[in-house]
């Protein structure tokens, strides 16, 4: 299904292309989220990729995955603008969506103030990194891709993935202990 979609938005149906982005709409926004760090700015990118990967569908190769290849628009999509506004720092739009599964904790104040306490940290932490370390790390510890899968969304080597999650990981830890 998903193939015949592809191949008619390549080859010009509107319709198949608006179809194919409905189940990748949350994938494309948590990427744009991640690496923005707030609500209006991973709207903006999100939507931009997205007009990207329309007027790009014709390059779509079939041997790649295509979530791969989405992936890769959104990223640069987010790079770009990361790099126009270089030293700004991006300020973190609270969340409650996602603070808590436990129907407890949904309601503890203590507990969600704690969460989000928490998540502004990691979040404010991340936007301190490099875009090519924030990259690897929302990819391994927050989305949760393979290294393999890693290597070949940014088209590097499994060695080089491994070295800039060490990298990057140790460099967020010493951000987070030096905010304590």
């Amino acid at each position: 299904m998903a193939s015949d979609l592809i191949q008619k938005s390549i080859d010009g149906d509107v319709a198949s292309f608006e179809e194919l982005i409905k189940e990748y709409r949350t994938y494309v926004y948590n990427i744009a989220y991640r690496m923005m760090g707030n609500t209006y700015d991973a709207d903006d990118m999100a939507q931009e990729a997205l007009i990207k990967a329309f007027k790009s569908i014709h390059q779509f190769k079939a041997n790649a995955k295509f979530s791969t290849w989405l992936y890769r628009i959104v990223m640069n999509t987010c790079k770009d603008e990361l790099r126009k506004r270089k030293d700004v720092t991006v300020p973190l739009e609270e969340q409650l969506d996602a603070l808590a599964d436990d129907k407890e904790e949904k309601y503890d104040p203590l507990i969600i103030y704690e969460k989000k306490e928490l998540k502004g940290k990691i979040q404010m932490a991340l936007n301190k990194l490099s875009n090519d370390g924030k990259e690897v790390i929302v990819l391994r510890d927050i989305m949760g891709y393979s290294y393999d899968e890693i290597g070949e969304m940014l088209e590097i080597p499994i060695g080089t993935v491994r070295s800039r999650i060490s990298r990057n990981r140790i460099m967020l830890k010493n951000i987070l202990q030096a905010e304590v």
